[in-house]
């Protein structure tokens, strides 16, 4: 018995040991085990892991069935699960959902089996939480899913190479398009094999070397698509790991738009720089927020104010110190508001060059700002407005000689209303349109003489849009309903036409006649190849068109066979006489196409003509026919070119002379020198032998001496004519161009005798000089043979009287302002000189010192090179020196103990007090220096600004050593004079500290004189 109780034992701890091991795995186990009885469906058994999972305590699984417990409750299919289990003895459930205790929704693996426990059936449910990797699952299927559209949509081409083989496993559509190979011909070929980048001889080293170094670039890769066209790509590519293994991914991007971008972006670039560095005004860059730090300067600004770009940029002040002193202030302030506001700055303001200069500019300048950033930098323009400033002020002065210049006018000149009515019109004008006066065109207004109203409304329209109209050709009614033709010019300003009209009827008329014969001319030629012979290499005449008859016979040639069979040449070299020349013109001619073999020459010559001279042109040519040379000799009649050159000569040469006279009398008011040059002009461009201008005397109303020209008796010099008196009185009285074809026709000639002694004159003119509806005086004209003028020469006739009119008036006009001007500063003078002894009979201590130092100041500053015009100033100066002291009160100005500090505050303020008053007083502005800074000292401890050195105004450091030194010299109520060579020694001893030491040398210098 004892063998079968051990065996037993045994038996009983084996299983005990089995049931310990698998109780410790049914506690240790990590997924969730249910132990279910097989026939009932009840729960006998859960482990820790299911009831920490579902969160429910092991009471509320016990004897329960499975679709008892809450986890499982909602499962529908849960009790016919069992049932198939119980059947099957198997069931399996991938993704079953569960909600634990606590609400959360987990995802489970759920597996059951039946087995046999002993006597007994159990079912064993295992039950895996799944959640986690169920959530890793789909952020990799959505992860794919996104790579894939990522790959599928991008806009760079894409390529995955197997990194060991090179082999193409994918291409996106996008490369496909680029590339326009198909989707087959890239999947597993090699790089190099696909046609792309088959011409690319780097490609297969190029994978070697990526391979290698697991990264490769190419910034600008030239592809070649299928059909053939060249792109530019950037071409990167990487080796990473997918899965276990390593590819290739290459990104392939067209840049071929960018490089064409950039490649542009530079060239413009380039472009702008050039223009800004030669464009006529300064381009200038500031920092934001700082007007007066420059970050660029274009070379411009050498130009204007004689600094060098680097000058310019290295000097922070450069700016700042450039600015007049009258306008700093005014700039500063405008510039710093708009700095701190963003806002664009625009100012005309005056600037002091390197050379000491005066320059007036217009600065404008912006905020350039990034799309979507703050400002970057301020960019700005500067022009030089130098000449406008000083041509505005030259505008003033001469408003009134330009409306004379404007009613003198030999075209037409108006203002009107946009309604029609004139408001000014000169005599041309009313002449144009019919009228003999002005005030009758005047009452009439402009809508009447338009011969299709509707060309008026026209007119309006483009003034209304463009402000302007330039050269308009219109039709126009006259008085009379004869129709003209003109060419109109305005420009409307605030519903006020202004403009001037150019009749051109003639010219029209001339126009329509020129171009009628040049189409008929041109028929003719067209139809009958006019004037033509053509020539064989050696010269011989091989063919002659039939135009060629008269044109030989004109030219002397009267061969019966119109020279066919004969030598061009020897015909040209054999001519005689007045045709010699213009013979061997051509000939030469033909010399040289022979001898240059291509080409063309032309040779003008005269043709003459019995009564009349015409001229030709030949033009010779050649050309070749089956291996044969052949010139062609082709003329044609330019008589009429010839005679329209020289009327246009002669028309310049009247402009050239109208421009000079111009220039003459706005450069200088010389009427001598003006009336010669008028003269010489009078007798050139008329080709006339003498001419005089005779002055009206408005008081004795006699014609006087102006100047002559071209008499061999100057007695005219002497002339005295009374109006109504010899030709000259009587077309100064009537006001009207007097003419005498032939003075010996006049048998009660109303010339002096003496005048015309030894001249022998046979035609006479006399025009009378008016301007402004009055008499100026007369130009006479004499010559001594028969004239016959045209109307273009009696235009200009008219026209250089016009202008000696406007010289004698303009003289006159400049003698009446000069003596204005002096009126005016002799009142200035005696305005600043009665303040200057008003200052003095306020303060009875300083009685007599204003006129001691004005008088030793000007001295002193002469003697530094001052001018007469700056020495004005300096006296002005030096008489106001104390005005400011007027806003000083009493009870501290004469105060006869020392000052307290804040006495001293107030007494210093007197300088600003001087500028305040004398500032806004535009004619003694250059004055300030001296009572603004005469107490600023060298060393810089003056007041009222603590300016130093040469910062310091010349003149007011002059007048700082006078008024010192009379102050010491001088006796006052609190000390007695000083000695003299205590006051030099004093002055001598502040050299370089209160005083100029230039200054103090050059004073002491005039001192030891005197």
């Amino acid at each position: 018995m004892k063998p079968a109780i051990e065996k037993k034992m045994l038996i009983e701890l084996s299983l005990k040991e089995s049931e310990f091991r698998y109780r410790r795995l049914f506690e240790s186990a990590q997924d969730g085990v249910l132990i279910l009885d097989a026939e009932t469906g009840m729960i006998v058994d859960v482990n820790p892991y299911l009831i920490n999972m579902l969160g429910y305590s092991r009471e509320e699984f016990i004897k329960k069935k499975l679709w008892e417990v809450g986890a499982f409750r909602d499962i529908e299919s849960s009790k016919e699960a069992f049932e198939a289990l119980q059947a099957n003895e198997y069931i399996r459930y991938e993704d079953l959902p569960l909600k634990t205790k606590g609400g959360r929704l987990i995802q489970v693996e759920f597996v059951s089996n039946v087995y046999q426990a002993g006597n007994e059936k159990v079912i064993q449910c295992n039950i895996r939480d799944i959640t986690e990797r169920k959530l890793v699952e789909d952020s990799l299927q959505e992860s794919e899913i996104r790579y894939r559209r990522l790959f599928e949509s991008a806009q760079d081409g894409i390529l995955i190479l197997d990194a060991e083989t090179g082999m193409i496993e994918d291409v996106n559509p996008y490369l496909i398009n680029m590339l326009g190979y198909s989707r087959e011909e890239f999947i597993q070929k090699k790089l190099w094999e696909v046609g792309a980048f088959r011409d690319i001889e780097s490609s297969k080293e190029a994978f070697e070397a990526l391979q290698a170094n697991e990264y490769i670039r190419y910034e600008d890769l030239p592809l070649k698509t299928k059909d053939g066209r060249f792109i530019e790509v950037e071409f990167v590519s990487n080796v990473y790991l997918v899965g276990g293994e390593k590819v290739i991914q290459c990104n392939i991007r067209n840049i071929t738009d960018r490089k064409l971008a950039e490649d542009s972006l530079q060239e413009s670039e380039a472009k702008f720089r050039m223009l800004v560095e030669h464009l006529p005004t300064v381009v200038y860059m500031n920092a934001v927020g700082d007007a007066n730090t420059s970050i660029y300067v274009s070379p411009q600004i050498e130009a204007l104010l004689g600094y060098t770009p680097q000058e310019w940029l290295d000097d922070p002040k450069s700016w700042l110190g450039a600015l007049h002193p009258d306008d700093r202030s005014r700039v500063l302030e405008n510039a710093f508001t708009a700095d701190q506001n963003n806002e664009p700055f625009d100012m005309e303001y005056r600037m002091i060059a390197r050379d000491g200069h005066l320059v007036w500019v217009h600065d404008q300048l912006v905020s350039v700002t990034s799309v979507k950033g703050p400002p970057q930098f301020r960019q700005g323009i500067m022009v030089n407005i130098t000449e406008r400033k000083q041509a505005e002020e030259a505008l003033a002065r001469s408003e009134k000689e330009f409306r004379n210049l404007a009613e003198n006018a030999l075209v037409g000149v108006f203002r009107t209303t946009i309604k029609g009515d004139l408001l000014f019109l000169n005599d041309a004008l009313a002449r144009i349109f019919g009228y003999n006066l002005m005030l009758d065109m005047k009452q009439v207004g402009v809508i009447l003489h338009y011969v299709d109203p509707l060309d008026r409304t026209k007119v309006l329209d483009i003034l209304k849009e463009e402000g302007r109209i330039n050269n308009h050709e219109l039709d126009v009614l006259t008085k009379s309903g004869e129709t003209r033709n003109i060419l109109l010019s305005a420009i409307i300003e605030k519903d006020i036409l202004s403009g001037m009209i150019i009749d051109i009827t003639e010219r029209k008329q001339a126009e329509e006649k020129l171009i009628n014969a040049r189409e008929f001319l041109q028929s003719v030629q067209d139809a009958l190849s006019s004037n033509i012979t053509i020539l064989d290499d050696e010269g011989n005449v091989v063919h002659v068109n039939s135009a060629w008859r008269n044109f030989g016979r004109l030219n002397g040639l009267k061969h019966p066979n119109h020279c066919i069979g004969l030598n061009y040449l020897d015909i040209c070299d054999s001519a005689t006489g007045q045709y010699a020349e213009e013979a061997a013109l051509v000939a030469n001619a033909i010399r040289e196409i022979r001898n240059r073999g291509t080409g063309e020459i032309r040779v003008e010559y005269p043709c003459y003509v019995p009564g009349q001279q015409q001229w030709y042109v030949a033009r010779i040519t050649n050309f070749e026919n089956n291996g044969q040379r052949w010139i062609v000799v082709a003329h044609e009649n330019i008589t009429e070119r010839k005679q329209a050159e020289e009327r246009i000569q002669r028309q310049f040469e009247h402009l050239t002379a109208l421009s000079a006279i111009d220039q003459i009398i706005a450069a200088n008011f010389d009427l001598k020198l003006s009336l010669s040059e008028i003269l010489m002009h009078v007798t050139a461009e008329l080709e006339i032998d003498a001419a005089d201008i005779l002055i009206l005397n408005p008081i004795s109303q006699v014609l006087e001496y102006g100047a002559e020209r071209g008499f061999r008796n100057k007695a005219i010099r002497n002339a005295q004519i009374r109006l109504g008196e010899s030709y000259a009185g009587r077309a100064a009285l009537g006001r009207k161009m007097i003419q005498i074809p032939n003075l010996k026709d006049e048998p009660d000639t109303l010339f002096r005798e003496s005048f015309l002694t030894g001249d022998d004159f046979i035609c006479y003119y006399g025009v009378p000089l008016i301007t402004k509806g009055q008499v100026k005086g007369v130009l006479e004209i004499f010559h001594r043979s028969v004239l016959a003028p045209d109307a273009e020469w009696l235009d200009f006739l008219n026209a250089l009287a016009g202008q000696a009119a406007i010289a004698i008036e303009n003289v006159l006009l400049f003698e009446s302002l000069q003596q204005s001007n002096s009126e005016l500063a002799m009142a200035y003078d005696a305005t600043i000189e009665g303040w200057s002894r008003a200052l003095d009979l306020r303060d009875k201590e300083t009685e007599g010192h204003t006129q001691r130092v004005t008088r030793m100041t000007v001295k002193l500053a002469r003697a530094f090179g001052l001018s007469e015009e700056e020495l004005v100033q300096v006296r002005w100066g030096a008489l106001l020196h104390d005005i400011g002291k007027m806003g000083v009160p009493d009870g501290i100005l004469f105060k006869s103990g020392p000052l307290t500090p804040e006495e001293w505050v107030a007494m210093k303020k007197h300088p600003v007090f001087a500028y305040e008053m004398l500032s806004p007083i535009r004619y003694l502005r250059q004055a300030l220096d001296i009572p603004y800074y005469h107490h600023e000292k060298w060393d810089g401890s003056g007041y009222p600004h603590g300016l130093a050195g040469i910062h310091i105004p010349l003149v007011a450091r002059i007048f700082a050593v006078v008024d010192v030194w009379d102050a010491l010299s001088s006796d006052r109520p609190y000390r007695p004079a000083w000695r003299v060579e205590e006051v030099r020694e004093h002055i001598r001893t502040s050299s370089g500290t209160h005083f100029d030491p230039q200054v103090v040398d050059l004073f002491l210098q005039i001192l030891a004189d005197v």
